[in-house]
């Protein structure tokens, strides 16, 4: 037996995972689970950062779903939907072994059995900068698969990590904005031993391109160490740490406030350092929570 925190009922360790993949199998499934209900949503390709939002998303709730679909409609037409990793077995058996009560891993003809959606989830200013800026319509496309799968799994809490900060932002302006009955929880970053944040796509690395890759984590921990010497500082402490590395093609390096609302030297106090750079073609994302002083 497994004894979890917060007052919550143990379950047996080694419970069957129940894995559905039609709206009619999940809606039986999820008649049957006991509350409260969390869901960690994911587009497969399990690591140890998915197995940290499952643990967590097991010490706070009773029962928990996680989802596996790999969204269209969050990919640019050059990005890398065709290619990105489908590993549905190494999935289920990460799942089962962090007592995931329930999966639910759809067709794309499933979650979008009209085509691709004529109604959709506008983002609003906050999707439009940063990551939005860059990869138009991703926000988009993100907000609207998290607002189906709410949907469809009702939860009572759903847990995302904080690696993807701007969309844990918006997911949770969502979630007020449209008067969800659910609680956003955001996970911090899990990392690598060298600092690298756990991500699908670190896979798409070559060797040399995973050690140029921990620059990143780098530079966001001196930029973070340079916070009590202002905002100025914690830019250009990371961005010294970033042009030192060549084979790093930095798209943007940006602090804002916890919110991101407020930009670059006006920034004081809980603040966040945002970096997206390309590696060996690989594009990654990372950030750091930054105290200015």
């Amino acid at each position: 037996m497994i004894t979890h925190e917060y007052g919550k009922q143990p379950r047996v360790n080694g419970a069957q995972t129940e894995v559905v993949s039609t709206r009619e199998a999940l809606r039986a499934a999820r008649r049957r689970l006991r509350s409260e209900v969390a869901v960690v949503m994911t587009m497969g390709a399990l690591h140890d950062g998915h197995a940290t939002l499952l643990r967590a998303a097991r010490e706070r709730a009773q029962s928990v779903i996680a989802t596996i679909f790999v969204n269209p409609m969050q990919f640019g037409p050059t990005e890398d939907f065709a290619k990105y990793p489908r590993p549905l077995d190494a999935d289920l058996e990460l799942c089962r072994h962090e007592d995931v009560d329930l999966v639910f891993a759809p067709s794309t003809e499933t979650m979008y059995p009209n085509g691709t959606p004529a109604v959709r989830v506008h983002p609003g200013p906050l999707g439009e900068i940063l990551e939005g800026a860059s990869r138009r319509g991703h926000f988009a496309g993100v907000l609207t698969v998290v607002l189906k799968l709410l949907h469809l799994t009702r939860p009572e809490v759903a847990f995302f990590g904080e690696k993807d900060f701007q969309q844990l932002a918006l997911i949770r302006a969502m979630v007020v904005d449209m008067d969800l009955p659910v609680e956003i929880v955001g996970v911090p970053i899990a990392r690598e031993p060298d600092g690298l944040a756990r991500s699908s796509r670190n896979q798409y690395l070559s060797p040399a391109d995973r050690e140029v890759a921990g620059t990143l984590s780098r530079a966001l921990m001196a930029g973070a160490e340079a916070g009590a010497s202002g905002a100025d500082a914690v830019l250009k402490t990371a961005s010294d740490v970033l042009a030192a590395q060549p084979a790093v093609e930095l798209d943007q390096l940006v602090l804002a406030d916890a919110s991101l609302r407020a930009f670059g030297p006006a920034v004081t106090g809980s603040a966040r350092l945002l970096v997206a750079a390309r590696v060996g073609g690989t594009r990654l994302i990372d950030n750091i929570a930054v105290e200015i002083g």
